[in-house]
């Protein structure tokens, strides 16, 4: 099969940027580069305007099922997803029953393998029904197919039950997926705490709010070995903790959402206008 001179192809690694060929032989990439099309490629698409990728990965994708079906389903999910150019994705564990046990585990796997073939690596609850008060069975989950564990959209606030539970995926070597907010300092705040929330009379959320349980959350994963992602960093603070927690030696990586470099408090023109709620 041969991809004509109109496919772009980007490869930082060996600095590659410009339209080349791509031809496929028994399913695998053969040659990268200008190939002329002599009439003997059982198939040739054309690919102008397009980008040829290898397969994306999402980590962090909200699938709804089981139980809220109403907003996704594992199937439409991996639809929009194949649409999109992503053949692996991780759905969170914030489903009814939350992903807590093997038992929903399986489900999720068993409908996704009924699915359009996206690859599909269901993240599990750091704790039962996601409600902070016990620890799952991170190695139950993990035999069940997990490939991490998160609260998803909270904190455990509990340091005790959020220290056991790394512990446990420090010895089975999965990562804890992080989503720093102290629930307690929120107070009902709707936007970022400063001068435009004061002009809107919106209660604002200040940057302690996520500093705070970023600190505590690289400190948990320094003492106990666990890998730890910090998802969703949104103030400088958290980019000077994650600076202070490698420089510790601490096994972190950490994300940035597009809204979060490409707007600010500023950006939003009125107290009406929702589309900048996230």
């Amino acid at each position: 099969t041969l991809f004509p001179y109109t496919t772009l192809f980007r490869s930082a690694k060996s600095n590659t940027d410009e339209v080349l060929d791509v031809v496929i032989d028994g399913g695998k990439i053969k040659t990268i580069g200008k190939v002329e099309d002599d009439g003997s490629y059982e198939q040739v698409i054309d690919a102008d305007g397009c980008v040829v990728a290898p397969g994306l990965i999402d980590v962090h994708v909200h699938f709804r099922d089981p139980g809220l079906e109403y907003k996704e389903t594992i199937e439409t999910g991996c639809l929009a997803a194949a649409h999109g150019g992503y053949t692996t994705v991780c759905p969170m564990p914030n489903t009814k029953p939350s992903t807590d046990c093997p038992e929903v585990v399986k489900e999720v796997l068993d409908k996704a393998s009924a699915a359009c073939g996206v690859h599909v690596l269901p993240v599990g609850a750091v704790t039962v029904g996601q409600k902070g008060e016990q620890p799952t069975d991170v190695a139950a989950l993990k035999a069940a197919g997990i490939v991490a564990i998160s609260e998803d959209g909270k904190s455990v606030m509990n340091s005790e039950v959020y220290r056991e539970a790394m512990l446990q995926a420090a010895e089975c070597d999965i990562p804890v997926f992080a989503h720093c907010e102290d629930i307690n300092l929120v107070h009902g705040g709707c936007m970022n705490a400063g001068k435009r929330a004061k002009e809107l009379g919106l209660p604002g959320i200040s940057n302690a709010v996520e500093d705070i349980i970023t600190a505590r959350d690289i400190l948990l994963a320094n003492e106990t070995g666990a890998q730890l992602h910090l998802c969703h960093c949104s103030t400088k603070e958290s980019v000077n903790l994650v600076k202070w927690g490698k420089e510790m030696g601490v096994k972190l990586t950490a994300e940035v959402c597009p809204h979060h470099f490409a707007l600010s408090d500023e950006d939003i023109p009125s107290a009406e206008d929702t589309n900048y709620k996230m």
